[in-house]
């Protein structure tokens, strides 16, 4: 069902500086940085022979990432994205075998402009993945319904010091 790997996702305190590590230390090709105010992130690509590495860092307090920042100050891994043929028969497959899916279990546009959707790290090891139609693939839907099964996404506690308990999965 998955394809090749498309990225492994680091998130970071500092995107330039990140940027020019791989850049000039490492002499990969870097892409300029992208802010993505649709998922609270700003990427950078990291252009490797067979793969990518996306560099993510959080725009604002309310960014998916900015949890994770702050339990992880120095940054690291935040998630793997795999491309498949057929991003809804994916997701169906995976509801039936229990993986469950974040937020409202529909594809939504994700930084290669193509539809994503991402699973439960408690469902798969530990590690947060994220599925990517690949090229030429049903588009990613208007309509936005809750699919039966998928997660609501997080939401920020009143304090905005995280997550609050309401809308996590078990």
């Amino acid at each position: 069902m998955i394809g090749r790997l498309n990225h492994v996702a680091i998130v970071v305190p500092d995107l330039g500086a990140a940027s020019a590590i791989y850049r000039d230390a490492l002499g990969a090709r870097v892409s300029e940085a992208t802010p993505l105010p649709e998922h609270g992130v700003s990427t950078v690509f990291v252009e490797l022979g067979n793969t990518r590495i996306e560099l993510l860092h959080p725009l604002g307090t309310d960014s998916p990432v900015a949890g994770f920042l702050e339990r992880h100050p120095a940054g690291g891994m935040h998630h793997v994205c795999f491309e498949v043929d057929d991003l809804d028969a994916a997701r169906e497959r995976l509801l039936a075998r229990g993986i469950r899916v974040l937020g409202d279990g529909r594809p939504r546009t994700g930084a290669h402009g193509r539809p994503v959707l991402f699973l439960h790290p408690r469902d798969l090891s530990g590690t947060l993945v994220e599925l990517e139609q690949s090229g030429g693939g049903t588009p990613v839907r208007e309509k936005r319904k809750r699919v039966p099964g998928a997660i609501a996404p997080a939401r920020r506690a009143p304090s905005g010091r995280g997550p609050s308990r309401r809308g996590r999965g078990a």
